[in-house]
């Protein structure tokens, strides 16, 4: 989009020169002869740059610059200042203004600052233009649901949101723990920082401790650098500790004093450093009953259990399906370009009664498959997966013109899902079963395209 920019000088030979300048550079030019009329011009239809003579009869450039702060804040203001004004011009730049040039004017330099300050703004739109998209994703009222519980369950994320307290999400996996968590960081105080998740299952416990505090070069023999670890780099954000029960039992104790005292002793370190991050936790696990068995600190636990957020299961909120469907189907329609508008009744009856041991992330990766084979307009059951059709009676046929390569991968995507599934995503258990190591297992669920992380 072409930039607007409005001229405001009493001079007429000023506003021509520049006119003239800045359209054969392509912006769009308007003229003003005096801060009213350009006061008028801008609360009609604001720019994106002014640029104003600080000296005019009436209503000068700082006076104008004020004005335009509260009728178009979005629109940036370069003053034309002679030599002997620089002291209102520096009082203008404190006031909001952009830039200033002196007179003569040097018309190459203010094209020059034009560009940049194009640049600029361009750059200050999409920032404001990603964190806006980025807080609807995880506005807490775009998490799907209308049942009783998932009513209740919002009404807690928005207190939450608004406090700074310690917060442990619970739920089977695939119930979008990592989503609420999440919702809670961009609704929150600390949303201009970062939210760091980490999956405390999927860190070896011996580099558990450098991961979490960092560590100093030198501490053990791979410690070539200073390395800051996950509490440092969401300082003044939310750290999300994603499968927390799975944190090593020796460790605890220094989770424990790091949320605590807020402050972090990385390894080979002897001086603690402040830390300022907000702890939000998840777990699929039943961490009391981990407490009466030894497995996880009852300290830690009463610490991180501040606030419980328990997200309910499909089975609990049967009714919130069909919401879930058609938004999936909405999501993937866009991404794949297809002019799919629902499904057909016969599916949604199944979708609905089925239990789904993989929860929210199950269902989706069944929509998300049964559109890649639909042709049509509507989901029917042929397009679902073979597990689900045989679940209800139904005779798998292969499709006409699979291969045999095809049809194996086909097997073994849907064999690795439904062990997954049935052990709750545990990987381990998974490749026990499977007979392979968990590093084969997660090449398979690559190739396969099979989410390695279930939330």
């Amino acid at each position: 989009m072409t930039p607007r920019v409005l001229v405001v000088d009493d001079e007429q030979i000023i506003r021509e020169s520049l006119s003239f300048i800045l359209q054969k550079e392509g912006y769009e030019v308007e003229e003003a002869p005096n801060g009213q009329v350009a006061y008028k011009k801008i609360s009609e239809n604001p720019p994106d740059i002014v640029i104003t003579d600080i000296e005019m009869p009436g209503m000068k450039g700082v006076d104008l610059l004020e004005k335009i702060s509260h009728v178009s804040p979005q629109t940036f203001v370069i003053i034309i200042t002679a030599y002997g004004s620089i002291e209102t011009a520096i009082q203008a730049l404190r006031k909001g203004a952009y830039d200033y040039i002196l007179k003569p004017l040097d018309f190459d330099e203010l094209v020059l600052r034009l560009r940049r300050l194009t640049e600029f703004k361009r750059l200050v739109l999409e920032n404001q233009m990603l964190r806006q998209e980025i807080n609807r994703e995880y506005d807490f009222h775009n998490i799907i649901g209308q049942s009783a519980v998932m009513k209740k369950v919002f009404k807690t994320i928005e207190r939450v949101s608004q406090s700074d307290g310690t917060v442990l999400i619970t739920g089977k996996s695939g119930t979008g723990k990592e989503l609420v968590a999440r919702a809670i960081h961009h609704n929150g105080v600390r949303k201009a920082n970062r939210f760091v998740p980490v999956n405390c299952g999927a860190i070896p416990d011996n580099l558990f401790e450098s991961e979490l505090f960092g560590h100093k070069k030198g501490a053990f023999t791979d410690a070539v650098s200073d390395k800051d670890g996950m509490f440092k780099v969401a300082n003044g954000g939310t750290l999300f500790l994603d499968e927390v029960s799975e944190t090593p039992f020796h460790l605890q104790v220094k989770l424990l004093r790091a949320i605590e005292q807020k402050e972090i002793t990385p390894v080979g370190s002897t001086t603690p450093l402040k830390s300022d991050v907000r702890i939000i936790a998840a777990t699929n696990q039943d961490l009391a009953e981990r407490v009466e068995q030894g497995k996880f600190r009852d300290d830690l636990y009463y610490r991180l259990n501040v606030i419980e957020i328990n997200l309910p299961s499909l089975s609990e909120r049967r009714e919130d399906v069909p919401l879930l469907v058609q938004h999936f189907i909405e999501k993937f329609r866009s991404e794949m370009g297809k002019p799919i508008k629902g499904v057909d009744n016969k599916v949604m009856h199944i979708l609905m009664n089925r239990t789904w041991k993989g929860e929210v992330r199950e269902l989706q990766n069944v929509i998300e498959r049964a559109m890649i084979f639909c042709d049509g307009e509507y989901l029917t059951l042929r397009e679902l997966p073979e597990n689900i059709r045989a679940e209800v009676g139904e005779e798998v046929v292969p499709e006409e013109g699979t291969g045999l390569k095809e049809a194996v991968r086909r097997f073994e995507k849907n064999h690795i899902l439904e062990l997954l599934t049935k052990f709750d995503y545990d990987k381990e258990k998974t490749a026990t079963v499977l007979d392979i190591s968990v590093s084969t297992l997660y090449r398979k669920m690559t190739e396969l395209g099979v989410d390695i992380e279930n939330k």
